[in-house]
């Protein structure tokens, strides 16, 4: 096969990105916006030695399993990789994905995974469930003011007015068409970043599902908005707006958020729930994106700790404190380690506002952090919970963990690969898994949470 030719292609299995993956004499070939299922036509754009990339040209046989998607959008956006399939056979697609990296790359025996594997949790309502949106601000090909998101692999802005996302809260279309009548008629510019001028670079909102609170932060770069009055009057005016501010960030860099966050109007955070616990959540804070599924993952979390009341818990990787907080209900103690300083403020705060006194919070390295406790105050671990970035556990961690011995260990993941190697180092040191359930935590994409539980089995 070369450039350019074109083939008839089966769709068997799909990547990490979405793709559909089939075969043609041999030759593994990825297909954007090609489903399981699917019989395409594809024209090769690029060949390695044993794989390729294609373009999808025409579906001769659709998939059983693909539908219409809602958000007509969906393939030049790329946010959504999968809308076009069946959600059922999403579910179904994430929970494989999971088996078969930990049979494959974790090294675990069929036999027992299929003892500990259970179903998937997916979503009554797999749309409206994201309580963040960022949305970059430009012009289009005419020079109008436009807001929405970057087309897969470009900086290319599909404008909101075109695309209500099927995914983001409702009251994000009310917020940005405001902003961007505003920037129009005080001639505020949006930023080009060619040429690092222009002031408003994106526009954060943010939803508590259960408080109706939202939130607004313009980032820009520059100190301040213009006529910033009139714009938290207008904006004011949205019900549940709780708190308007802007973000300073005047680098060159691809990184949204500035550090220096600055109130126009209303308070500078707002609150939202996870089951019963309470959290401030600031334009800065890492908080789930998905808070009923959430509730869900954090459940299952609490479930496979298996806490009576007495246990000494470790929350690695602790974040805002959100899984330390649920912990912290039914554990004796509970210590949560974060090396992002404001984090753990944030972390110290949350538990105030929820009346939790047995909740520690630490900042620094967990493989620091751990040993200098243990030794200097004898504290042990009778669970360790983990819930580390998509690159998975540092060696450190993973070594320092085995050391503390603790009776079980909560691994919460964000890819399955990763996840899949630090199960296989953790089983190689006297750990088996026992239980294993995958967590829908973004439906109509690739990305699939697993919370997975492994006992110690050997003294």
């Amino acid at each position: 096969m070369q450039k350019n030719d074109l083939v008839t292609v089966q769709i068997e299995d799909m990547g990490t990105g979405g793709e559909g993956i089939g075969k043609v004499d041999g030759c593994a070939l990825f297909i954007k916006d090609a489903i399981i299922g699917d019989l395409v036509e594809a024209k090769i754009m690029k060949m390695k030695k044993n794989y390729g990339y294609a373009r999808l040209m025409n579906i001769l046989t659709p998939s059983p399993a693909r539908q219409n998607a809602r958000c007509r959008e969906a393939r030049r956006c790329g946010g959504c990789q999968i809308q076009e399939m069946d959600y059922r056979q999403q579910l179904a697609f994430k929970k494989d994905k999971v088996e078969n990296n930990l049979l494959r790359l974790g090294g675990v025996p069929r036999e027992i995974l299929e003892s500990a594997m259970e179903g998937i949790i997916g979503m009554d309502e797999p749309f409206r469930y994201r309580n963040k949106a960022q949305y970059p601000v430009g012009r289009d090909r005419e020079g109008r003011l436009t807001a929405g998101f970057y087309a897969g692999r470009t900086h290319q802005i599909i404008p909101v007015p075109d695309m209500d996302c099927a995914l983001g809260a409702e009251d994000n279309q009310a917020v940005l068409e405001k902003i961007l009548a505003f920037m129009e008629e005080y001639s505020i510019s949006p930023y080009d970043e060619e040429a690092h001028a222009g002031l408003v670079r994106h526009v954060l909102i943010r939803k508590g599902f259960t408080t109706g609170e939202l939130m607004v932060c313009l980032v820009i770069n520059g100190e301040s908005i213009p006529h910033s009055d009139v714009l938290a009057k207008r904006l004011s005016q949205i019900p549940g707006m709780t708190s308007i501010t802007c973000s300073i960030n005047r680098e060159k860099t691809n990184v949204i958020m500035g550090n220096e966050i600055r109130t126009i109007w209303g308070q500078s955070y707002i609150t939202d729930y996870i089951g019963p616990v309470k959290f401030h959540i600031s334009p800065l804070s890492f908080f789930q994106v998905n808070p009923v599924q959430t509730e869900k993952l954090y459940g299952a979390a609490l479930e496979f700790a298996g806490l009576t009341g007495k246990e000494t818990v470790w929350d690695l990787y602790c974040g805002i404190g959100t899984i330390s907080l649920f912990l912290a209900r039914e554990a004796g103690q509970v210590y949560g380690v974060e090396i992002v300083p404001q984090a753990i403020e944030d972390a110290k705060n949350n538990a105030a506002a929820n009346g939790i006194e047995n909740a520690r919070f630490h900042v620094g390295k967990a493989e620091e952090v751990l040993p200098d406790l243990y030794e200097k105050e004898g504290i042990r671990a009778d669970v360790i919970v983990v819930d580390p970035p998509r690159k998975g556990c540092e060696q450190a961690v993973l070594e320092t963990m085995v050391k503390m011995q603790p009776e079980r260990i909560v691994y919460v993941s964000c890819d399955p690969a990763t996840l899949a190697r630090d199960v296989k180092y953790l089983r190689e040191s006297g750990y088996e898994i026992k239980r294993v359930k995958a967590v829908d935590m973004f439906p109509h994409t690739v990305h699939v949470e697993t919370v997975c539980c492994l006992h110690r089995v050997n003294s």
